[in-house]
């Protein structure tokens, strides 16, 4: 008489759908960007989005942080513009993201244009919820659509 192990059964662990979650404050990670050598490493800070609470245009500390930085920049490439695009989650109607957008991109100009620099070289757009990073439908994912995206023109 033997008698030996059963087999393990390998399979593939499905993670559990995500589910609503009452809105809470979650800061995004911000994606690391690829360096190549045409990408200059004093453009990289233009290339980092600042982030919205929900519902809101207000400009929070650490998006303050990086205005301040994108400002400095700025002043050192004065021949440069750039465009502020304001984004929205998929949450509320297209008309109200849209409006939400303006005023997030408007925020972020306003910041920069109190810092010194010129209105002129700097242009704002509104995705709303048009343009999303992320699909899912959940806060972490909502909270990385929350955003100013920076685009050097």
């Amino acid at each position: 008489f033997t008698s030996a192990c059963q087999k393990k059964v390998v399979g593939v662990k499905e993670e559990p759908l995500p589910k609503d979650e009452p809105v809470s404050k979650v800061e995004p990670k911000e994606e690391p960007t690829a360096i190549t050598p045409s990408t200059k490493l004093d453009e990289m800070v233009m290339r980092e989005n600042i982030y919205f609470d929900f519902d809101k245009s207000n400009l929070k500390p650490a998006a303050q942080e990086n205005l301040l930085r994108k400002a400095e920049w700025l002043r050192a490439n004065p021949d440069v513009t750039i465009t502020i695009e304001g984004h929205a989650d998929e949450r509320g109607t297209n008309e109200y993201n849209l409006a939400l957008g303006d005023r997030r991109a408007e925020s972020a100009k306003g910041f920069l244009v109190n810092l010194g620099i010129s209105a002129s070289r700097l242009t704002t757009i509104s995705y709303g919820e048009e343009r999303p990073v992320c699909t899912r439908s959940n806060e972490e994912c909502w909270a990385k659509n929350r955003r100013g995206h920076f685009v050097i023109n």
